[in-house]
């Protein structure tokens, strides 16, 4: 505030102006009364000099919010002054210019003011003679027309004939943001009230326009005020459906967001169990590394026994090479010398001893060997069995996998069977499905491995979550189509409300123009009532636009008969237009609401459209995450099946050694006639 002071006592000085005491005692007493965001100088008589003083300190004034100007007897050099300096004000939201008695000057400044300005948005300019110069007018209602920021307008008391209600018309059917309007007590007419209605049909901000005290016909102000009462309905519908809409969208996104989070965790509990699936095959391969290390020290340990064996054949094969020496030896020696028969005899009887010693000795060694042999032989069977037994059990899981894999493949082929043929049902059968197809999946998974047990359980869980997800779904598109019913049947009441006020009016011609609007009743709530079967179906299932091509021919042929309906609906008019010529006026304001009422029609399907087209976009989006996630089971189960075959091409492998080494060995052709 003080700054404000500074500044008109500065521009003041440099103007050469001796600061109006008026002024600088008022901006005293808002600085006293804290109420720094209002300027008021109403009543107060302002010189042009003082006019352009406060309009250059208005110009890049941040403080004041509103400023009153009322009844201070501006001159028209000092108003465009003042309204010069508003032009680029950004902070000044009301202006009050009552009774400052402005014309054609004031009008133009005006206009420019509405052109430039983005900031006001409430303008006072009851008691002032703007509608006296038709040209200034016309300058104003341009400057009006390509204003965006006002929204309430008072122009009472200022002369304004039905020219000047036709200028204000065009500039209303290209302002979209004003809202109230106040024309009471101006010189409009008739034809100014009629090009007002006119501007109407196509304004459709407007929720206020005052027409009192104009000289304008009640009917043409009641029409005025059922088009307001239509703007005020279908702004109240607009802020309805885009809160619903937004309620909607924060709802699909919650969803979206869940989704991807379980997306993620199912994700890395897919990674664990591949993870999972990675050590139990590591440890897999440790221990056949263990057991191929542990059936080579077999394999080394037989080997020495074999080379122990042939060792004590060989000294075998020559104690008895000796024995055979030592008798012939014996035998020369009796023939050569009979003498020493007797020594060699005794000596003969001491070796055989000493051989016979020696040959237990052997033979206990041998029995021991062929025991340890045989030990080893039958450890070697015990081997032998456990990987015939262990080849038979891999053969029996690898036949039983197969056979799980082919059942698998042929019950899921049935399962996308039954799943084409129930697509054409309502959404709980195709749960049912969803929820049987689980069941068979589960119940084939029950015999795979522990950790396929714990992934099937946890993939479970999440086709609960997402069965959940469609149910909430479900029960979000059952809301909506609840709330679409309730607004059709708040529609039909008041329709059957203004059916009613038409009836007091003109009983005769109501009768035909509500059995008219009746049928067209009915083949809305059928064409709406079949958009929203069609828009069911399409979430359902894509096949079925064949269907809904049908429908849309019906809705076309229905709209065929709307239009032959309107056409004989004309056709009757006209004729009771002939008999009833003073109820033109009436029929004039009915054919007005019927239009708002088409045009509400029209602006309700083009929501629903986007609403069903919002449901079936969602609606693709989860069979597209669905199919992934099959996807990805199919590509689980497909390295499942190569681990396993995997793991059995091994087993074969160290079958297949086991049986060439045992078939190798010298104890093989033992092994099998045993």
């Amino acid at each position: 505030m003080e700054d404000f002071r500074k500044t008109y006592l500065r521009l003041c000085k440099e103007s050469g102006l001796e600061p109006q005491e008026s002024i600088l005692n008022q901006l005293h007493n808002v600085r006293a009364a804290g109420d720094s965001a209002r300027l008021d100088l109403s009543t107060q008589t302002l010189s042009v000099d003082t006019c352009a003083v406060l309009g250059r300190v208005l110009y890049n004034d941040v403080l004041f919010t509103e400023v009153v100007l009322s009844d201070c007897m501006l001159t028209e050099e000092g108003v465009k002054l003042l309204l010069h300096g508003l032009c680029s004000n950004t902070t000044v939201k009301v202006l009050d210019l009552k009774g400052n008695n402005m014309r054609a000057v004031g009008s133009e400044a005006l206009g420019k003011l509405l052109r430039q300005n983005k900031s006001i948005r409430r303008l006072t300019l009851e008691w002032n003679a703007l509608g006296m110069w038709g040209e200034a007018f016309s300058i104003f209602c341009e400057g009006l027309g390509s204003n965006e920021a006002l929204k309430q307008l008072d122009l009472r008391n200022n002369q304004i004939n039905h020219q000047g209600a036709g200028e204000l018309a065009m500039a209303l059917k290209r302002n979209t943001t004003l809202q109230e309007l106040d024309l009471r007590w101006n010189n409009i007419g008739l034809l100014g009230g009629r090009s007002l209605l006119e501007c109407l049909q196509q304004n459709r901000t407007l929720l206020q326009l005052e027409m009192a005290g104009n000289n304008v016909p009640s009917d043409t102000l009641k029409a005025v005020e059922q088009s307001i009462d239509h703007n005020c309905d279908r702004k109240s519908t607009l802020k309805e459906s885009r809160s619903k809409t937004q309620v909607l969208s924060k709802e699909i996104q919650s969803l979206r967001e869940e989704k991807g989070k379980q997306f993620l965790n199912m994700m890395e509990t897919i990674d664990k169990q591949r993870e999972d699936l990675g050590r139990s095959s590591r440890m897999s391969a440790v221990r056949v590394g263990q057991l191929q290390e542990a059936l080579n020290e077999r394999k080394s340990a037989v080997n020495s026994l074999k080379a122990k064996l042939q060792m004590t054949e060989a000294a075998l094969a020559l104690s008895e090479q000796k024995s055979h020496d030592l008798g012939e030896l014996l035998s020369r020696v009796k023939l050569e010398k009979s003498e020493l028969k007797e020594r060699q005899s005794r000596e003969m009887n001491k070796e055989q001893e000493e051989a016979v010693i020696r040959e237990g000795k052997l033979i206990r060694e041998l029995h021991i060997s062929t025991e340890k042999t045989l030990h080893l032989k039958s450890k070697v069977d015990e081997l032998e069995r456990r990987c015939k037994a262990q080849q038979d059990h891999i053969f029996d899981l690898k036949q039983e996998f197969t056979n799980s894999t082919a059942e698998l493949k042929l019950r899921l082929a049935q399962a996308e069977e039954r799943l084409e043929a129930e697509k054409k049902r309502s959404k709980q059968t195709l749960d049912d499905a969803e929820n049987l197809r689980q069941k068979e999946v589960d119940h084939l998974n029950r015999h795979r491995e522990e950790s396929e047990r714990s992934l099937q359980d946890r993939v479970q869980k999440l086709e609960g979550i997402r069965i959940q997800l469609e149910e909430e779904l479900s029960r979000v598109k059952a809301l909506s189509v609840t709330e679409r019913a309730q607004s059709e049947e708040e529609l039909i009441k008041v329709r059957n409300q203004v059916r009613l006020e038409e009836q007091q009016r003109v009983s005769h011609l109501e009768e035909k123009l509500r059995l008219l609007t009746q049928s067209r009743d009915e083949s809305q709530i059928h064409c709406t009532q079949q958009k929203q079967t069609v828009s069911e179906l399409q979430a359902k299932n894509n096949h079925l636009a064949l269907e809904m091509e049908g429908l849309k021919r019906r809705i076309e042929e229905l709209q065929q008969e709307l239009g032959g309906k309107e056409q004989e609906k004309v056709a009757e008019v006209n004729k009771v237009r002939v008999e009833l010529q003073e109820q033109i006026g009436h029929l004039q304001a009915e054919r007005a609401t019927q239009g708002g009422l088409k045009e509400k029609i029209a602006a309700l399907e083009r929501e629903l459209k986007v609403q069903t087209s919002n449901h079936r976009e969602a609606l693709l989006d989860k069979e597209s995450e669905i199919s992934s996630l099959l996807e990805k089971l199919r590509l689980k189960d497909g390295e499942i099946m190569r681990m396993r075959e995997d793991e059995a091409q091994r087993a074969s492998f160290l079958q297949k050694a086991i049986l060439t080494y045992v078939q190798g060995s010298p104890l093989g052709s033992c092994s099998p006639k045993k």
